[in-house]
């Protein structure tokens, strides 16, 4: 069986919560990243114009895209340790509250950060290649006045929209709060589809250490007012938790 290939972009958090997956069912697997600003064509051809976007996981002969549809592969083809749950109720609820923060978090953080990142040439550098060496770095500086608009019309983001996610994520937070049951979990009594999503899909808030894509050092000071606007809350601190529980050591091979 040839050792399934993630197309990932490092700093998004669907694609985060694609590897989390892989390594939380210690899958060995390979990981390529695109070039910067070339995922889209890149996508398009993988998936022969049925996704425009990462990740996408090779796994034995067949090319699935979109992080749910992975994770639902993976528990098909690696079912141990599972992230569904075996209840009938139980599953339905991970599987609904998987789609809760799929739909109404991730565009709407994305959005937000975007709309700060979009706008700075070093904090769009910093985001499109944070481990780019000097030549690199300074030519995604440059890029920015023409990337950065099209990023924006890329993921509609203006500034009715950027509001629209910092109150989208403020929602989100206050949902994953009110959700969170006396295991700690939100499904029943262990880690599942669920914990996993919304803690992922909060990568770029919270920004947790045990991420291995973790972006080095502090981001653009308006993101960083955004992140200090509810660093410490119920649901932050249940973020890094569940990062420390359960990130867990890659399980990427070279």
């Amino acid at each position: 069986m040839a050792t399934p290939v993630l197309y990932h972009i490092e700093v998004s958090h669907y694609n985060e919560k694609a590897r989390w997956a892989l390594d939380y069912k210690g899958v060995p697997h390979r990981r390529k990243a695109p070039m910067p600003m070339a995922h889209l064509l890149w996508a398009l051809a993988m998936t022969r114009g049925q996704g425009k976007t990462f990740p996408i996981l090779r796994v034995n002969g067949d090319t699935i895209h979109d992080s749910t549809r992975i994770i639902e592969r993976l528990e098909r083809d690696y079912p141990d340790p599972p992230l569904y749950p075996g209840d009938p109720d139980d599953r339905r609820r991970a599987l609904g509250l998987e789609e809760f923060f799929d739909e109404e978090l991730a565009p709407h953080i994305r959005r937000a950060a975007f709309a700060e990142v979009t706008r700075d040439a070093d904090a769009f550098a910093w985001i499109a290649a944070p481990r780019a060496g000097r030549l690199l770095h300074a030519g995604f500086k440059r890029s920015v006045y023409v990337a950065g608009p099209l990023t924006r019309l890329r993921y509609g983001i203006n500034d009715e929209t950027a509001i629209e996610g910092r109150a989208k994520t403020g929602a989100a937070l206050e949902r994953l709060e009110s959700e969170i049951g006396p295991s700690g979990y939100l499904v029943g009594d262990s880690f599942t589809v669920a914990d996993l999503t919304a803690a992922a899909l909060f990568f770029p808030l919270v920004r947790p250490p045990e991420s291995d894509h973790l972006i080095p050092g502090p981001g653009p000071e308006r993101l960083e007012e955004f992140r200090a606007e509810h660093a410490g809350r119920p649901a932050w601190e249940w973020v890094r938790e569940m990062y420390r529980r359960h990130r867990g050591k890659s399980a990427a091979v070279a």
